[in-house]
C-alpha cells in the first residue's frame, strides 16, 4: 500500500470525506497521512461546492488510535529529525482543525486516542458512538498529552481533564460529552446514514443546520461515571503536586479512587510530574496555539527522555507490560529534570 492510500479522500454530495485507512494499525497516523489530511482541508475550504467535511476510520476497531509510536521511537534512536517534523506537522494540523472554516465533522467510533484525539477534540462536530473508547494515555509510555491536550483537558468541568491525564484511563460517550471532548452520541449503525444525510445538505449548509441534523440522528449517551464521581475528582485532583493527589486520593472511600491511585502509581514518574505541570500551565494559558509551542518543546525534551524509550518498549515492542522507569519514584524526580521539557522549541510553531 502507498502511502497516499493511507488516507482516502473523496467528495460525496456537498461533503468533503477524509477515511484513515490503515485499519490493522488502528488507523495509527504516520507523517504522509497528516500531509495528506492537511492537504485535503484545505483544499475542502477553497471548493464552494463543499459545504462540510467528514472525517472517519476505516475498519471495525476505532477512528485513531494517536500517533505511530514505533516510528517515533526509532527516530529518537536514530537521532533524525523525523519525530520533530512529525510533531510540528500535526500540530499545525491540530490547530487548522480548531480554526477550520466550514463545519467538520468527525465520527469517533470505536478507539480514539492521542493523535485521534487532536484530529477530533478541536472539530466543530463530534460524534461519538457506544463504542467510542477515547484517552489520553500517555503517561503509561513515558510521554504526556500532546497534540493540544494541556489546552483541551484543563477545560474539562472540573477536574476531570486532570483525572484523564494522569490515569490516561479509557473513557465511553457519555464521559467524551462530559469532558468536552464530545457533542453527540449516535448509534454505530446508523453512521453510515448520518454520512448520506450530510453529504446531501446544500453546500450553503451552516454550522447550525449540520448540529441540528445530527440532533435527529442523536441517542442518549447514558450516565457519565465522571460526572458521577465529580466531587471526588474534584478534591482529589485539585492539588498542583502528584504527591498531594496521591495523598488525597488515599483517604477518598469508594473503588474509584482506589483505581485512581493504583493506576497513577502505575504511570512513570516523570511523565506525571510532566504532565501536570503542562496541564496547570495550559490552565492559564491564552489559546491553543500557545499550548501547542510549549508541548512542541516538551516532546524535544522527550527524545532524551529513558521513560519514552522504555514505556514504548514495554507497550509496544516487547509487550512485557512490565516498564522499569527512572527515576523510579515521584520523589526523585526534580524541578531540574522537569526544566529541560519547558525550553521552547525553536522556530516556534506560531508566533507570539
Amino acid at each position: 500500500m502507498n502511502t497516499v492510500e493511507e488516507v482516502i479522500i473523496e467528495r460525496r454530495g456537498s461533503a468533503g470525506i477524509v477515511r484513515l485507512n490503515r485499519p490493522k494499525a488502528l488507523n495509527s497516523l504516520t507523517l504522509p497521512m497528516v500531509r495528506v489530511i492537511a492537504s485535503a482541508l484545505e483544499e475542502f475550504a477553497a471548493d464552494a461546492a463543499i459545504a462540510s467535511v467528514i472525517a472517519m476510520g476505516e475498519g471495525e476497531r476505532g477512528f485513531c488510535a494517536g500517533g505511530d509510536i514505533r516510528l517515533l521511537h526509532q527516530s529518537g534512536k536514530e537521532g533524525s529529525d523525523q519525530a520533530e517534523t512529525f510533531w510540528r506537522e500535526e500540530f499545525l494540523l491540530n490547530h487548522a482543525i480548531s480554526r477550520y472554516p466550514k463545519p467538520y465533522v468527525v465520527l469517533m467510533d470505536g478507539i480514539t486516542m492521542g493523535g485521534g484525539v487532536g484530529l477530533s477534540a478541536h472539530g466543530s462536530h463530534r460524534v461519538v458512538t457506544e463504542r467510542t473508547r477515547l484517552a489520553m494515555p500517555e503517561t503509561g509510555i513515558g510521554y504526556f498529552p500532546d497534540v493540544g491536550a494541556t489546552w483541551q483537558l484543563p477545560r474539562a468541568p472540573g477536574e476531570a481533564g486532570t483525572w484523564m491525564g494522569l490515569t490516561g484511563l479509557t473513557i465511553a460517550a457519555a464521559d467524551a460529552i462530559h469532558a468536552g471532548f464530545a457533542d453527540h452520541c449516535v448509534a454505530s449503525s446508523t453512521l453510515p446514514a448520518l454520512i448520506d444525510a450530510i453529504a446531501a445538505l446544500p453546500a450553503a449548509v451552516s454550522a447550525a443546520d449540520v448540529h441540528a441534523l445530527i440532533e435527529t440522528m442523536a441517542m442518549d449517551a447514558g450516565a457519565s461515571r465522571l460526572a458521577a464521581n465529580r466531587d471526588v475528582i474534584d478534591r482529589a485532583f485539585a492539588g498542583d503536586t502528584v504527591e498531594g493527589i496521591l495523598q488525597a486520593l488515599a483517604v477518598e472511600p469508594g473503588e474509584f479512587a482506589g483505581e485512581a491511585a493504583s493506576v497513577i502509581a502505575s504511570r512513570s514518574p516523570t511523565s506525571l510530574k510532566l504532565t501536570l505541570r503542562l496541564l496547570r500551565a495550559g490552565r492559564v494559558s491564552a489559546n491553543l496555539a500557545e499550548c501547542l509551542n510549549r508541548e512542541l518543546g516538551a516532546c524535544k525534551g522527550i527524545l532524551y527522555n529513558h521513560d519514552f524509550y522504555e514505556g514504548v518498549r514495554a507497550a509496544v515492542i516487547d509487550k512485557d507490560r512490565n516498564p522499569k522507569w527512572s527515576p523510579a519514584s515521584l520523589a526523585e524526580v526534580t524541578t531540574a529534570d522537569l526544566d529541560r521539557f519547558f525550553v521552547p522549541a525553536q522556530p516556534p510553531l506560531f508566533a507570539n
